[in-house]
């Protein structure tokens, strides 16, 4: 028995040998995804202002702007010059007159260019309508836009969806705007011409609804019956564009309650106001601010139980 015994514990041991010894299959490689293809940059220029949401590109376009005199008729109508002259000047700014940017944002994805606004065209006067050149020095043509998305009906905001003799501005894009700020364009007769005109693109969608992927509403109230706000990009790589939720950096951010003409339901826009400054403050969320002084790209930030305007 001992005999039998070591005969088998010797034949176990030569087997793992040759087992050891044995060439082994080889393994399949493991297929390696591919990475995405680089998002190309924008041109830069005096007119546009390049810079990234995460792994998208983007670009703030200058359309122009306007000023507007301190007069308490338009900004700060609940409240006196000399209130509006000491905030003002506490910020080192003048106090003759109020002066607004306008520029919209261009995004590109890994396929589609998308457009926030379209700037004010002729409805601004001379100071505005440079939306289509701006788009051109970015290295954009108008028929490569993929997406148009509205914030609300003020015409600088709209103007610009159609050329000046009434023809689609960008023939390719889908505009996307909240339904009920599309039923009151359909409402407003002086927009008629220009309803007409883009009715064939439009694409509603329902306050705070995601749009396309990297793309969702924001509902911000008061401002005009279904104005709307966007979340660009995702998690901490995200933009808020903030449409007309404030206009001016420092009297908008600084006195949110002070009154401005142009908000249809100005406490439910304070109110608005308020929140998102104080919400986006805490949080540290970047955002696109379309009339703040170019390129209107920065965050809220606490200060001496305020908040205050810090671009970038």
């Amino acid at each position: 028995m001992k005999f039998h015994a070591s005969l088998i514990a010797a034949a176990s041991i030569i087997s793992l040998s040759l087992a050891a010894c044995a060439p082994k299959a080889e393994e399949a490689p493991v297929a390696e995804t591919p990475a995405a293809p680089a998002i190309a940059a924008f041109a830069e220029s005096a007119d546009v202002k390049p810079f990234a949401i995460g792994e998208l590109q983007a670009a703030a376009l200058r359309d122009g702007g306007g000023a507007f005199a301190n007069d308490n008729k338009t900004v700060a109508i609940n409240k006196t010059k000399a209130d509006v002259d000491a905030v003002l000047t506490a910020n080192g700014l003048p106090t003759e007159e109020l002066t607004l940017s306008i520029q919209p944002l261009l995004v590109r994805t890994t396929d589609k260019v998308l457009l926030f606004d379209t700037g004010a065209a002729a409805s601004f006067g001379p100071g505005a309508g440079k939306l289509p050149a701006s788009l051109t020095a970015a290295g954009v043509e108008p028929g490569a836009i993929t997406d148009i998305f509205i914030s609300h009906m003020h015409g600088d905001h709209v103007a610009g969806l159609v050329t000046a003799d009434g023809a689609l501005a960008y023939p390719n894009a889908t505009v996307h705007l909240s339904v009920n700020e599309w039923a009151a364009m359909q409402a407003d007769k002086t927009l008629a011409a220009l309803v007409t005109a883009v009715t064939p693109k439009v694409a509603t969608f329902e306050p705070g609804a995601d749009i396309v992927p990297g793309v969702k509403a924001v509902d911000i109230k008061g401002h005009t019956p279904g104005h709307s706000g966007y979340l660009i990009g995702s998690g901490a790589d995200s933009l808020l564009y903030i449409g007309d939720m404030a206009h001016h950096s420092v009297i908008s951010v600084q006195q949110p309650d002070w009154t401005i003409a142009f908000d249809g339901d100005a406490p439910t826009a304070q109110a608005s106001r308020k929140e998102v400054i104080t919400s986006a403050a805490a949080s540290g969320q970047r955002i696109y601010a379309v009339h703040f002084p170019f390129p209107g790209l920065g965050k809220f930030t606490a200060k001496d139980g305020g908040y205050v305007w810090t671009a970038e």
